[in-house]
């Protein structure tokens, strides 16, 4: 059965004829000879190997490639017989050419504390730290587990272990010491690195003790590298536990870059998905390298004088991807910041643009929805005017937060970059190019070369109907399989529609080929016979004046089955009153239709949250239904499950 498409959006925002002619895309373009947004389009899929050859000829390669693509569904070698490594391209080159004493990194402390960090000199720790690496036993194809903070020893580490061919994997500073054990073990890690304590909402974390409490049952790891941060109190196991500063200090500041085929393992990152163990997928060096160089570069645009900053954590594909490799491979500088985006205040963020001058800025929807919540006046007192590109990642960006971000932030004259991807797909795989026209809350179509289609059960396109959304062709940035899982890779992603890859997502496509996402699959409720996708309802909700976060569940009810229960967060100063309820009811009736209107609607300080911003609707479902929450080791704001257990029993 297809799923009700409700979300009617008209508005489209074209972008400037200065930025369209200045576009690194657009030059591209130019070179080539094609001369609209759809053609290129065209050109891309219909001459798929040629164009990703020609993007990877931007980058320096040991020894050139034999072929650039073998498709074997479901497996897809990229630039094979290439010689590479990334490292090469994200540092090496820099360190000898006019970027050596350009800044890689503007590192802000949650305190205050400022480290700015050029690409001479982020070579020279790089390679300090490789070299200490091998001299703890690491070598090529060996795993390192890497639990650190937002620091700047965080892309160190990485981009040491790449260079000399060990596989990293970057576990998130918030997972609890299970989530790390889980990881560990089954990676076989031979070396964690991990911090004393860390910033957060003005309090140390204590992540060591977390370590410890992981390396209880880790029998792998052989050595505990520890980087000094906060200087709080730890236990330093004799034998096993090396602080950071000590073991570099005598390192020379040169190690040789391995030479890699290009489908080597990068690194493994673990995603949770919605039910089972998590999934250790992995990334190549080639492949990935190429895929994600080329949509950094043409999506936001990145100029050699441009300041970018990706608001997100090295600990998610997201900071791998844009705020490590690809940002390095193109030469750009990166704000990074360890804290809080509202510590001490609720304008840290937009103090940080001015300070910087960043000029380009991508952040997460339930950001934006919660600078939504404080109001524009905490954003009028910084001078925004640097930002020229403005982007949105994690999750849909409903239509009114949009235009929040596009009016307030952007001042009107920031195109928004919304990009789809996953773990998975390791690059942006849906997107607007600075070319694309955009319609508020649609990522639009899909980044030259890739296909993507929105299918009914029975495997047919669907047209302005929600289905299954699926990519049909191979992209460089693709993940290779998922660790020591061959199998699971292939029915998870691949068996429910032959040689095409599901993302578990539900979409619909409108009558100009924009794709719109309306959430995950297991989001989808069933009311009265229509199946919604959650995401409309609480996008309708959202752009109530009065409202700036929802989240909706199914409950149970004897004659439609199913009907819906939100739970709305309201814009500071506004009270919550019976007649709020009714006229919220009401306003969703109208933006997207009867079938749609909350059955129950209640309000609430918080939702739970990951600590990635993505909304746990499974744990509010879960307390509904009056069922165990399961594990909520991955929820940044755990308090949130007791005050909605409690509102519940209130309204018994």
């Amino acid at each position: 059965m297809a799923i009700e498409t409700l979300l009617k959006e008209k508005r489209i925002f074209r972008p400037s004829k200065k930025l369209v002619e200045n576009s690194n895309v657009m030059q591209w373009m130019k070179e080539h000879k094609i001369k609209t947004y759809d053609e290129l389009l065209k050109v891309a899929s219909k001459k798929r190997s040629w164009f990703w050859g020609e993007l990877a000829k931007e980058l320096e390669w040991f020894s050139p490639w034999k072929k650039v693509l073998d498709w074997k569904p479901p497996y897809a070698k990229w630039f094979i017989g290439g010689k590479f490594n990334i490292v090469h391209n994200a540092l090496d080159r820099h360190a000898n050419s006019f970027r050596k004493n350009k800044l890689a990194y503007i590192w802000e402390g949650e305190p205050g504390e400022v480290r700015k960090i050029t690409y001479g000199e982020l070579y020279r720790e790089v390679n300090k730290f490789a070299n200490a690496l091998k001299e703890l036993g690491v070598k090529k194809g060996d795993r390192v587990a890497i639990y650190l903070p937002m620091i700047p020893e965080l892309p160190i580490s990485m981009l040491a272990c790449a260079k000399i061919g060990a596989i990293h994997s970057v576990v998130f500073s918030g997972y609890s010491a299970k989530a790390l054990q889980h990881r560990i073990n089954d990676a076989s890690a031979k070396v964690l690195i991990t911090v004393d304590g860390f910033y957060r909402h003005g309090k140390v974390i204590k992540l060591k003790d977390s370590a410890d409490e992981a390396l209880k049952d880790a029998p792998s790891v052989k050595k505990v590298v520890v980087v000094k941060r906060a200087g709080n109190n730890i236990k330093m196991k004799r034998d096993r536990d090396l602080w950071w500063h000590d073991i570099i200090e005598k390192q020379k500041p040169y190690c040789k870059t391995v030479q890699l085929e290009a489908n080597t393992p990068l690194y493994i990152l673990y995603t949770s998905g919605t039910t089972g163990t998590p999934k250790g997928v992995i990334h190549d060096h080639g492949g990935y390298a190429v895929g994600t160089y080329a949509t950094l570069k043409w999506v936001f645009d990145l100029k050699e004088e441009d300041v970018w900053w990706c608001a997100a954590d090295i600990g998610w594909v997201t900071g791998h991807s844009y705020i490590v490799y690809a940002p390095l491979m193109l030469g750009v500088t990166s704000v990074m910041y360890e804290g809080a985006p509202t510590y001490p205040d609720p304008d840290r963020v937009w103090q940080i643009i001015e300070k910087y001058g960043v000029t380009v800025f991508y952040t997460a929807p339930t950001a934006v929805r919660m600078f939504m919540r404080f109001g524009r006046s905490w954003v009028k007192k910084h001078d925004l005017s640097t930002l020229r590109l403005l982007g949105s990642v994690g999750e849909p960006i409903n239509p009114s937060a949009w235009i929040w971000y596009y009016n307030v932030i952007g001042n009107k004259k920031c195109p928004i970059m919304d990009t789809y991807w996953q773990t998975e797909t390791g690059m942006f795989v849906i997107t607007p190019l600075p070319i694309t026209p955009l319609k508020p809350g649609s990522a639009t179509k899909p980044f030259p070369s890739i296909e993507a289609d929105v299918y009914d059960e029975n495997g047919k396109p669907l047209t302005n109907k929600g289905g299954d959304l699926v990519l049909t062709t191979p992209y460089p940035a693709m993940l290779k399989t998922l660790y020591k899982n061959p199998s699971r890779y292939e029915k998870t992603y691949w068996s429910k529609f032959k040689n095409m890859y599901l993302t578990g997502d539900v979409a619909h496509k409108d009558k100009d080929g924009y794709i719109w996402v309306q959430g995950r699959e297991d989001d989808v409720l069933n009311v009265a016979g229509h199946r919604i996708g959650t995401a409309e309802v609480e996008s309708a909700l959202v752009s109530h004046p009065a409202v700036v976060e929802a989240a909706v569940v199914g409950k149970p009810d004897k004659i439609r089955g199913t009907v819906i229960k939100a739970f709305v967060i309201l814009k500071q100063g506004t009270k919550p009153s019976s007649t709020l309820v009714k006229d919220l009811k009401y306003h969703v009736g109208e933006e997207i239709g009867h079938i749609a209107k909350p059955a129950e609607i209640v309000f609430v300080d918080d939702l739970p949250k990951t600590r990635s911003g993505k909304i746990m609707r499974r744990v509010i479902e879960a307390i509904e239904l009056g069922k165990p929450t399961g594990d909520i080791s991955t929820l940044r704001n755990p308090e949130t499950v007791n005050a909605l257990i409690k509102l519940k029993n209130n309204r018994k």
